[in-house]
């Protein structure tokens, strides 16, 4: 009898057949075969996970033409490799035509927004579609991926401009918060600072009244003869001739006009008692 030897790689299934028809699968390793008695190996098939692109141009819901990339990694399975070597003369294609079928079908009953937020949706609906029909002939379809999702060139550079459009609008929203927070805030620093202030001068005036006050009982009770008013007119030119004083002496000034005279004195003297009075009324008045 005649015998021939062939081998079987890891990872490979082989096909064998008696007179043309087939008898069995064989696993990988060395086989042996009688062509005297019609066997042989009619072909090996390989078990290793395949990958396949596919490139589908459709249109969604809302009029957008777009390209979709899906991956499809499939194989052999070893139980059906008869199936898979006698049904299918060239699997890939039959793979694309089916996934054509199945996105073609799906995609244009959605919107783009709803296809980017969807696209795992997509790919497992092809991956049910195509498991079922491709199981029949021997393939395990292992993985779907949806890789890219491409709208047309003028559909992106229009989706760009929307997105920075409402970016903008966030930004000029959230500016003019900040602006407004700022006003708020400058105001009500303006308004405490005011108040402070108002609250500073009238400590301050009830302080100088307070002290000349004492002042003037002092130089009263030891200055026999004197009259309260006297000796205020006394204090309120001392006080006049100081402040023209510190005037002179501070070079940081410009020039500055005082009307000068007795005349004039006695007038600033009876304003400054006037005040006087008029603080010391109204702490009489709060309290």
């Amino acid at each position: 009898s005649c015998i021939f030897f062939a081998c079987v790689d890891q990872a490979s299934i082989g096909v064998v057949e008696r007179w043309g028809r087939f008898e069995k699968l064989a696993e990988p390793g060395l086989h042996l075969f009688n062509p005297c008695a019609g066997q042989w190996l009619a072909g090996v098939l390989s078990t290793r996970i395949s990958s396949l692109d596919v490139r589908i141009e459709t249109k969604t819901k809302d009029n957008v033409f777009v390209q979709l990339v899906c991956s499809i990694q499939y194989r052999v399975m070893k139980r059906h490799a008869d199936d898979a070597f006698y049904e299918l003369q060239n699997p890939k294609e039959q793979i694309q035509a089916f996934v054509f079928d199945v996105v073609r079908a799906l995609v244009p009953r959605m919107d783009l927004d709803e296809l980017f937020e969807q696209k795992g949706e997509v790919a497992k609906a092809v991956l049910e579609e195509i498991e079922k029909v491709m199981g029949e002939y021997g393939y395990s379809i292992e993985h779907i991926l949806m890789v890219d999702i491409i709208p047309d060139s003028s559909v992106r550079k229009a989706m760009n401009e929307i997105n920075a459009a409402q970016r903008l609008q966030l930004a000029s929203v959230y500016k003019g918060e900040a602006e407004k927070i700022l006003q708020v805030k400058k105001a009500e620093a303006e308004a405490e600072a005011k108040y402070l202030g108002g609250v500073g001068v009238a400590r301050q005036r009830q302080a100088i009244t307070d002290g000349l006050r004492e002042n003037i009982l002092n130089f009263s009770h030891k200055v026999e003869g004197t009259s309260a008013k006297e000796v205020m007119d006394l204090i309120m030119i001392t006080q006049y001739f100081d402040t023209i004083k510190d005037l002179g002496n501070s070079s940081k000034n410009t020039t500055v006009f005082i009307p000068h005279g007795p005349g004039h004195v006695r007038d600033i003297g009876e304003q400054i008692r006037n005040g006087l009075m008029e603080a010391a009324s109204a702490k009489v008045n709060v309290e």
